[in-house]
C-alpha cells in the first residue's frame, strides 16, 4: 500500500485573530439575572404584575383622593348607574336643563355641563292617573310610571347623547353609597388578607415543611399527620368556631387562614426538601459540624426559593377567593366595612336592574386571580434553568 502524498497547502495554519477564539458570544449572567430576563420578556407575567402594582397603589392612595367614602349613605342618590342617558328641556326664558331619568327610583337629576350630579328634581305625583309631573320654569314635563315615558305637552321627549356620570364613576348601591369607594376599600381588605396568607405561608409553612422534610423519620410522620387532620376540617367550620369565641368579621377570617393556610405550603417545602438533602453540599455540611438551623437556612431553603415563590403566587388569589367567599356568604366582614365578596353578595338581589353593581366586584376578583395566575406561571418558567435558552 502506497503514501498518499500530502499537499502543503494541507497543513496551512488557520486564518483568524487569536484573541476572538476564546470569545465568549452572550454575556455571562447570573442565576438570578437570567430569571429577571425571562420574566421581563413574559408578557402575560408582566402584565400581570403591573396591575397587581396599579391595584396595590389604588388600593393604598385611592380612597385618599376620592370625594366619598365607603360608608356615607345618601337615599336621595340610591341605584344610580355609572352612565345615563340625558334629556334636556326649554323653557320660554331659553334656560336649558339638562338631566336624566332613574328607572330605579323614577326621579329625575339634573346634570351639570361637567356630566356631575346636581341634584334631585321635586315633582308632584299623581296617583290617579300614574304619573309624576315636573316643573322647569314654565315647562312641564311629565312622566308615565307605568311605561318610564317622558312627554312634554304630550309629546314624547327625544332621548340625548349618553353621558358618564362623572360623580360617581362606578355609580352607587342601593343605599347611595358610592361603589368605587367601596370597591378600593374592598381592595384593602383582600390584600391584607393576602399579605396576612404570604405571611403566615412563609413564616410557619416553610419552617414547618422544612423541619420535618430535614429530620424524617418518626418526626416527620408525626409532623405530616398533624397537617393531614387539619387539612381534613373544612375551612368554614373553623371560621364558624372562631367566630363563637371573637365574633364576625374580618379579624375572625384572618385567624382562621392564619392557623389552617399553611398546610399546603408545609406539603411543598417538604417535598423539595426531602430531594435536596440528599445533596452532596448538605452532606459536606454536616461534615464541617454545621447545626441543623443552618444547613436549613443557609443551603436548603436558599435553593427551594423558586418553588416556594411560584406555590406563594398560586396560593394568595386562593386566600383572596376564600376571603370574597366567607364575606359572600355573610361571615366575613360586616357593614358597614366593605370587601369584594359583600360587595357582590349585595348585588346579587339587584342583578337583574342593576347588573354594573355586580360587575365591577365580580371583574375585581377575577383580574386579581388571573393576575396572580400569569405572575406565577411566569415565575415558574423563569425560575426554571432547565428552560433557558
Amino acid at each position: 500500500m502506497s503514501d498518499i502524498p500530502a499537499a502543503p497547502q494541507m497543513w496551512a495554519p488557520a486564518t483568524g485573530i487569536a484573541e476572538t477564539a476564546e470569545q465568549i458570544a452572550a454575556p455571562s449572567l447570573t442565576y438570578w439575572q437570567d430569571v429577571r430576563h425571562r420574566l421581563w420578556h413574559n408578557r402575560p407575567a408582566m402584565l400581570g404584575l403591573g396591575f397587581l402594582i396599579a391595584l396595590v397603589l389604588a388600593a393604598i392612595f385611592g380612597p385618599m383622593v376620592l370625594p366619598h367614602n365607603y360608608y356615607d349613605q345618601d337615599l336621595k342618590l340610591s341605584n344610580i348607574a355609572p352612565v345615563f342617558q340625558l334629556y334636556e328641556v326649554t323653557d320660554s326664558t331659553g334656560d336649558t336643563t339638562r338631566f336624566f331619568l332613574n328607572s330605579g327610583n323614577l326621579n329625575l337629576y339634573e346634570v351639570s355641563p361637567d356630566g356631575r350630579i346636581a341634584g334631585l328634581i321635586r315633582g308632584k305625583k299623581d296617583l290617579l292617573k300614574k304619573q309624576n309631573v315636573f316643573s322647569f320654569g314654565d315647562a312641564e314635563v311629565t312622566l308615565n310610571t307605568p311605561t318610564q315615558v317622558l312627554t312634554r305637552d304630550g309629546v314624547a321627549l327625544a332621548p340625548g347623547p349618553w353621558q358618564w356620570n362623572m360623580s360617581n364613576l362606578f355609580g352607587t348601591d342601593q343605599l347611595g353609597r358610592d361603589v368605587l369607594a367601596r370597591q378600593l376599600y374592598g381592595a384593602r381588605i383582600s390584600l391584607t388578607v393576602a399579605l396576612i396568607a404570604t405571611l403566615v405561608n412563609f413564616f410557619i409553612g416553610v419552617f414547618y415543611g422544612g423541619i420535618s422534610g430535614y429530620l424524617g423519620g418518626r418526626i416527620d410522620t408525626l409532623m405530616m399527620r398533624i397537617v393531614e387532620v387539619i387539612s381534613t376540617i373544612p375551612l368554614t367550620l373553623y371560621v364558624i368556631l372562631i367566630m363563637v369565641v371573637f365574633n364576625s368579621g374580618l379579624f375572625s377570617v384572618m385567624i382562621a387562614i392564619g392557623s389552617v393556610y399553611w398546610v399546603d405550603m408545609a406539603r411543598i417545602v417538604r417535598g423539595q426538601i426531602l430531594t435536596l438533602k440528599q445533596q452532596d453540599y448538605v452532606a459536606a455540611a454536616r461534615t464541617m459540624s454545621a447545626s441543623t438551623g443552618r444547613i436549613l437556612t443557609r443551603h436548603l431553603l436558599p435553593n427551594s426559593v423558586g418553588p416556594i415563590l411560584v406555590a406563594l403566587t398560586m396560593l394568595i388569589p386562593s386566600a383572596i377567593f376564600i376571603e370574597s367567599f366567607m364575606s359572600f356568604i355573610g361571615l366575613g366582614v360586616t357593614p358597614p366595612e366593605a370587601s369584594w365578596g359583600t360587595l357582590t353578595s349585595e348585588a346579587v338581589e339587584t342583578l337583574r336592574a342593576y347588573p354594573y353593581q355586580m360587575f365591577f366586584p365580580a371583574a375585581a376578583i377575577s383580574l386579581t386571580m388571573f393576575a396572580f395566575n400569569f405572575l406565577g406561571d411566569g415565575l415558574r418558567d423563569a425560575l426554571d434553568p432547565r428552560l433557558r435558552t
